[in-house]
């Protein structure tokens, strides 16, 4: 296989992601909480032994952008079988802390083949807010228990980290479930090694890199030269509070890029802070989407890509910031940045609803926690109406069904409908949001991070905007930041933003 073909180097391609995505199945049909098992908030890769991201499922892009750094953050330890680390600190390669990383060294004949990867949202990590998703946090020990890379030498070592969670059996069996897809990417990756060589194997690793590189490099050398800019705000919460203001500036030189965002708001005292790897991984996303989705989804298309943002900025928090919004707000506003500037020399789509509408509920006695995500409307292109309820940008997850929700929590789901009229008019029509009502059957918490609730999304050429999102529990709003308690009968009410339209009507 030395020296690809491009019909070899093809099949390899398929290969690696077809063992990438049935991790990401193991995963999924073996976890317990609803947010895994039903709304697939995983994903799932596999690196070389250098760190190098070679392959990905097709799952949440927030995660896979971030998790190079999290494999960065074990290269120095001392790998061997049967040996994996854990993490979740967003200082090492993390994102927030409900997001847990689990990795493990893949070895066949004695030598190091590569590693095999799972990330999980987990519907809890200990910390004074149930669900680990605080809206108001201000540090991050105040999100859960922070877990720097350590080393785990059988999976038993799992049970003693879950003690300081809520609901530690449903932690176990999830931890468990990424244990089990890690297992069978490390198996399945071993045979395709045993049956093509293990030279062979790193050769075509190697290929696969360099040919998604020129695929990038081609695509920028396409463009033409020049910066090109663009701000856009995060919501301060409540109306009157102020903006946290966002800046990027795009430099296309050759067959290179540069973002940089050094002229962002300063790190903030709440949690939309975002460490270096999740700008990062919100700034891959775009340049992958816009310059070519075909490529194979792996590290060598980054490559020609710097992103910049100077320490101690939102985009480029201190260690110890409070970051729990940041990985889910404030990376969808980096990639509407992204978006805007780089429309000028690509062909970009209207702004989509923005934010990923948290939803944290738990029990008065902390006896269950919940944690969703509600889909919007995407923006419209040139060529085509957005999707309506769907989710958007750094999210790609499911909704939860209404029938595993009610029937495993004291919930009863009111409405869930399309928003109809919501995305903004144009030659082609943003998608809509979704309207969401859910009744407490119990007394209950609710914490929202939402973004979008007083700046619409924006159309372009002449489209309109989407309409802006809104909260509410019994018909009075609440801030897109929120938390409070919803006794037996209350509705808390969620309508999410639409899309921008694109071009004039």
């Amino acid at each position: 296989m030395s020296g690809l073909d491009p019909i070899a180097l093809g099949v390899l391609v398929g290969r690696l992601r077809a063992i990438c995505d049935e991790m990401g199945a193991v995963l999924i049909h073996s976890a317990h909480s609803p947010n895994i098992k039903e709304r697939r908030d995983c994903s799932a890769a596999l690196f070389t032994p250098a760190g190098e991201l070679v392959m990905q499922a097709e799952h949440i892009p927030v995660h896979l952008g971030s998790m190079p750094d999290a494999v960065a953050a074990i290269l120095l330890e001392e790998p061997a079988p049967g040996r994996s680390w854990i993490l979740n600190d967003p200082f090492e390669g993390g994102t927030h802390l409900p997001d847990i990383t689990l990795i493990t060294p893949i070895f066949c004949g004695g030598v190091m083949a590569g590693f095999a990867a799972t990330r999980a949202h987990h519907a809890d990590v200990g910390g004074p807010t149930p669900g680990s998703m605080p809206a108001d946090s201000r540090s991050l020990y105040e999100e859960g228990v922070v877990i720097s890379p350590r080393l785990l030498s059988g999976i038993d070592e799992l049970r003693g980290l879950t003690d300081e969670m809520r609901n530690p059996p449903q932690r176990l069996a999830d931890l468990r479930a990424q244990w089990a897809a890690n297992a069978l990417g490390e198996r399945r990756l071993q045979e395709l090694i045993e049956r093509e060589g293990a030279e062979e194997i790193a050769t075509g690793t190697r290929e696969i890199l360099d040919y998604a590189e020129r695929r990038t490099r081609a695509r920028l050398g396409e463009l033409r030269d020049g910066s090109w800019e663009a701000r856009d705000v995060l919501e301060g919460g409540t109306r009157g509070a102020d903006d946290i203001e966002l800046h990027v500036k795009a430099t296309i030189s050759g067959s290179e890029l540069e973002l940089d965002f050094s002229r962002s708001s300063s790190q903030v005292e709440g949690n939309l802070n975002c460490p270096l790897s999740v700008t990062r991984s919100a700034a891959f996303f775009c340049v992958r989407v816009l310059l070519d989705p075909d490529a194979p989804p792996c590290a060598g298309a980054n490559r020609p890509v710097a992103v910049k943002a100077p320490e101690g900025s939102v985009l480029n928090a201190r260690q110890g910031a409070a970051v729990a919004g940041g990985n889910v707000e404030t990376s969808s506003r980096v990639a509407d940045l992204v978006f805007a500037a780089l429309s000028e020399v690509c062909d970009g789509p209207a702004q989509g609803q923005g934010t990923m509408n948290n939803l944290t509920l738990a029990g008065l006695g902390e006896e269950w926690t919940y944690y969703e995500t509600i889909g919007g409307g995407q923006g419209a292109c040139r060529e085509a109406d957005g999707p309506s309820a769907i989710h958007v940008a750094m999210s790609n997850t499911l909704n939860t069904p209404t029938e595993a929700l009610e029937t495993e929590l004291p919930l009863r789901v009111r409405e869930l409908s399309i928003r109809r009229g919501s995305g903004g008019s144009g030659g082609h029509r943003g998608g809509d949001g979704i309207v969401r009502v859910l009744e407490a059957l119990e007394p209950m918490t609710y914490s929202l991070i939402t973004e979008r609730r007083l700046h619409a999304p924006r159309g372009v050429e002449g489209g309109q905007d989407g309409a802006p999102g809104r909260n509410t529990v019994n018909e009075r709003e609440v801030p897109s930041k929120a938390r409070g308690e919803l006794a037996a009968g209350d509705r808390l009410r969620i309508e999410t933003p639409g899309g921008g339209g694109h071009g004039r009507a």
